[in-house]
């Protein structure tokens, strides 16, 4: 395998935002195996992969899962998302949903350095990318969403200012009546039960945890002043709007949550 890393200087300056604090950023790497590129902070942890031929797929699996805010909101007007990584999410959302503005939050400058080696779109009038404290944003700038994706990841796995009450408590101002938060939460993480419970207090409740298919990730799904339940859930109607390449992405993984989430929603009524 070989690096694709473009030089940067050891101390980079810090991305051109307002209070912005003063941190020290890991520089990821960068491997290609002939057919694909993946970035990583360490050899054991994958971030992000991209097919060369294919750059907008979904490669790894937990990014299908967290598409399935489709579910619950197939057309949103805007989306935000904190991290970019390799911008596999935010490459699907440009190409396949032309009607959404798009704005994505990145702190790690040195993760923004290798946008155009992952192919993630130039900024225009529905796509943008902001160097920033994605926790910090949503605090003082009170941005507005009508789906917000939380995918930011460290050397050391989700940064502590995604993971406090007042970030959740953030999500939720950020959206509006049944706007939909989705969260990727490492499973096997020590304090993932006391993560899933914050966005619970935040959101009154009105969340579930989506197991993905390899079993390393958690997606949590929750929305402002809305129970969940998958019986107000339609693949049909999901996926109509879409590109058959995109169907064809979605489709098989959108109808495992459904049924997942389904089983949930029948465990908690026989115990009703």
């Amino acid at each position: 395998m070989n690096s694709d890393m473009p030089e940067l200087p050891d101390r980079p300056d810090e991305p051109q935002f307002d209070g912005f604090p003063s941190l020290q950023f890991t520089k990821p790497f960068v491997l290609i195996d002939g057919t694909s590129r993946s970035l990583h902070f360490t050899q054991g942890e994958l971030q992000s992969r991209m097919q060369l031929h294919s750059p907008w797929r979904l490669e790894v699996d937990y990014t299908r899962t967290m598409m399935g805010f489709l579910l619950f909101n197939p057309a949103p007007a805007r989306i935000g998302m904190i991290g970019l990584g390799g911008g596999s999410i935010a490459k699907f959302c440009h190409r396949f949903l032309p009607a959404s503005h798009m704005t994505v939050l990145e702190i790690n400058p040195y993760v923004l350095a290798l946008r155009h080696a992952f192919q993630v779109p130039d900024d225009d009038a529905r796509f943008l990318v902001i160097a920033g404290d994605g926790a910090r944003y949503l605090h003082t700038e009170a941005p507005h969403y009508d789906v917000l994706l939380v995918d930011g990841f460290d050397q050391d796995g989700q940064p502590a200012a995604l993971c406090t009450s007042q970030f959740y408590d953030d999500c939720l101002a950020a959206l509006p009546e049944a706007g939909l938060l989705v969260v990727n939460l490492h499973y096997e993480h020590p304090d993932y039960p006391v993560l899933v419970e914050r966005i619970r207090r935040s959101f009154n409740g009105h969340a579930v945890e989506v197991m993905t298919q390899e079993h390393t990730n958690s997606i949590v799904f929750a929305r402002k002043g809305q129970a969940i339940s998958p019986r107000d859930l339609n693949l049909r109607s999901s996926l109509a709007g879409l590109e058959v390449a995109a169907r064809s992405e979605l489709r098989a993984e959108l109808a495992r949550m459904l049924w997942a989430m389904q089983s949930l929603d029948a465990d908690e009524d026989e115990g009703a």
